[in-house]
């Protein structure tokens, strides 16, 4: 029931990447996209922390 900017300012700072994906190809499931702000905090934690790229793979979408 959340918005866009609610999602967005909830999902900043929620993940920190592991120095372990440095050079990596890293794939982030999620099972319902709804705004993208979760797989994107979580894309850029990712990207912070070295991984060479990240792929997300979504179950489902919503409108």
């Amino acid at each position: 029931s959340l918005g866009r900017r609610a999602r967005q300012s909830g999902a900043a700072g929620l993940f920190v990447g592991s120095p372990r994906v440095r050079g990596r190809h890293v794939a982030v499931v999620d099972d319902v996209m709804t705004t993208g702000s979760t797989v994107q905090a979580a894309a850029e934690a990712l990207l912070a922390a070295g991984a060479a790229s990240v792929t997300i793979l979504v179950v489902a979408r919503t409108p």
